[in-house]
């Protein structure tokens, strides 16, 4: 039921219209326009950002407090006291984890780590100098073809293992595409090993010698994973519920959130951090940049700092920064000339008052794209590390969807074009 009505009148028309207003359990008030579509009216609102498509459970984000919650649950406490696969089920269900279900869901995930060996013959379809996150696209649609026992959509046991299928799944073909990038054998998974060792083995390993984890690298990939793991409405979660809304299978709509996530203006923010520092090149340069960053007139901007979101600091930012220290002091390479040029940013940017007034922080991307260069991950390979991640997002937002009475999603638009005109007499 409405809270309150809201009352709209237009120029023209001799009625107010009486609009359902409903309240959410936090954030702002939504207006129900779905009645105006019967008197001839739309709204326009280019790029939906003014727009709730749906309501959801999930994630509650208020960009101007720097507030970010899962379930309820702050991304701080979360980064704090928790994991990815506990965060995995808490997107998932709804609620954390006890113990035993926690057991219970680590568990099955790791059953679920290994792909159909046939699936090994579509990398060879690819150039090796492919980008991997066209390979990931392909690979993911792909999966469909060798999963297709639990594709009822409509069924929750079915929605629940292609849940645990891609939460499995995804760093294994994430590695796969790595190795064929190098043109190294593939790893298989070890399910003795925790989730974000199990990833780095996979990128790092080989068969001539056992590859051993470094605690520190595998808790810091861990709190990429955590922290990018789902960001409410964003293009491709958006996307992903569109695609969903058609009764597509879920391994075409999780590929079409990475084809939307591939996109510089989604996913693609730390990987432009690195090209900015290359850009940079060296500490001598720093204040040229940062001049011509605060000039309007010049093109350049400092990638990683801001957020369009976040009109506050980047609640996220701040843990990764503590693991981004960690991580650097863990390999002593604190004086790699490009993480000497991103500290000395990350100094200038939480200390010059042009930068400070504007709230123009160092965000996520800003930390995790150091730290990934600093694992050793190639910067072609972070949009896939950041969708392997938000998988857990993507398809808690699909099962969600799917959950309760859905519509197909049918965005109206301003039509502008010619008028109705007659095919010229020849």
């Amino acid at each position: 039921m409405a809270d309150k009505k809201a009352r709209l009148t237009v120029d023209g028309i001799d009625e107010v219209f009486e609009l359902p207003v409903y309240t959410g359990t936090m954030g702002p008030d939504v207006i129900d326009v779905r009645a105006l579509t019967g008197k001839g009216m739309f709204t326009y609102d280019p790029g939906f950002v003014s727009t709730a498509a749906c309501d959801s459970a999930i994630t509650y984000i208020d960009g101007g407090q720097g507030v970010l919650l899962h379930g309820g649950y702050p991304i701080e406490q979360l980064a704090e006291k928790s994991d990815y696969l506990e965060v995995c089920y808490l997107l998932l269900n709804g609620e954390l984890p006890t113990p035993e279900q926690k057991a219970t869901f680590i568990a099955t995930v790791k059953n679920h780590t290994m792909v159909h060996e046939q699936m090994n013959h579509f990398f060879n379809g690819f150039r090796r100098d492919a980008h991997p996150m066209a390979i990931m696209v392909g690979v993911v649609g792909a999966l469909s073809a060798f999963y297709h026992d639990s594709l009822d959509i409509d069924d929750a046991h079915h929605r629940e293992v292609c849940a645990y299928r891609l939460i499995a799944k995804m760093p294994t073909i994430a590695a796969m595409c790595y190795k064929y990038s190098i043109g190294q054998p593939f790893q298989y998974p070890r399910n003795d090993l925790d989730y974000a060792d199990n990833f780095l083995q996979m990128m790092f390993g080989n068969p001539c010698e056992t590859y051993v984890t470094n605690p520190v690298l595998a808790k810091a990939m861990d709190k990429i994973f955590l922290l990018h793991a789902d960001h409410e409405q964003n293009a491709s979660t958006s996307t992903v519920r569109l695609a969903g809304s058609s009764g597509a299978n879920p391994f075409a709509c999780i590929a079409s959130g990475i084809a939307a996530l591939w996109g510089p203006a989604h996913g693609g923010a730390n990987e432009a951090v690195l090209t900015m520092l290359n850009e940079i090149g060296d500490e001598a340069n720093i204040e040229e940049y940062i001049q011509r960053a605060k000039d309007p007139e010049d093109s350049f901007r400092l990638m990683g700092f801001g957020h369009r979101v976040y009109r506050n600091f980047d609640p996220r930012a701040k843990v990764m920064k503590q693991t981004c220290d960690e991580v650097l002091a863990e390999l002593g390479i604190e004086n790699d000339p490009l993480l000497k040029i991103a500290k000395r940013l990350e100094q200038i940017a939480l200390e010059d008052d042009y930068f400070v007034e504007r709230k123009l922080y160092p965000n996520v991307d800003f930390y995790s794209g150091i730290i990934l260069k600093a694992v050793g991950i190639p910067t072609n390979m972070f949009t896939v590390i950041f969708a392997l991640s938000r998988t857990i997002g993507w398809i808690s937002h699909w099962s969600e969807f799917h959950s309760s009475p859905n519509k197909i999603g049918r965005p109206r638009q301003l039509y502008t074009g010619p008028v109705k005109r007659d095919y010229p007499a020849k």
